[in-house]
């Protein structure tokens, strides 16, 4: 049976201390189910407050632990950075996009829709929705349509 000393009460109910602390611990354990720096060196810490002191760990394995810990960081880092990068090309791949694009504004583009009906018109703008690239036509009859890059089969040089 446990003393008064090692008793806690929360809401009312009274829990042995360590019991108690052991259940916290666990629910924070799941909150957080992946480890970071923080809660490595909070275990290693607590690691080396309750050692034996007349019979100690080997320094190699903390240091070991160390080394594994500065490794996974360090590939955690590398795969945050190469994500970044990742988004930095897609957003140069797309800036020139645009430019060749552009440089088809006011020339006559041919096009068929899927379904061999073939369509003429004169590119007016670029339009980038979604990350697929079209072309702003106007057709002969003056009425503007979105035409996807995909479709394009000829391009003359004049509008």
């Amino acid at each position: 049976m446990s003393n008064t000393l090692n008793t806690i009460t929360v809401d009312g109910v009274t829990y042995d201390a360590a019991d108690y602390a052991a259940s916290q611990n666990a629910s924070n354990v799941k909150k957080n189910s992946s480890l970071d720096k923080e809660a490595f060196l909070s275990l290693l810490v607590t690691q080396l407050q309750y050692q034996d002191p007349l019979s100690p760990m080997d320094n190699s394995e903390y240091l070991a632990q160390l080394a594994q810990f500065s490794a996974l960081e360090q590939m955690t880092n590398v795969a945050d950075n190469l994500s970044s990068l990742s988004d930095v090309v897609k957003n140069m791949d797309t800036s020139v996009l645009v430019g060749q694009l552009s440089s088809m504004i006011d020339k006559n583009v041919t096009w068929s829709d899927g379904h061999n009906v073939v369509n003429k018109g004169a590119v007016k703008g670029v339009s980038i929705s979604d990350g697929i690239p079209s072309l702003i036509v106007e057709t002969a009859d003056g009425k503007q349509t979105s035409v996807s890059v995909s479709e394009i089969v000829r391009i003359d040089s004049v509008a």
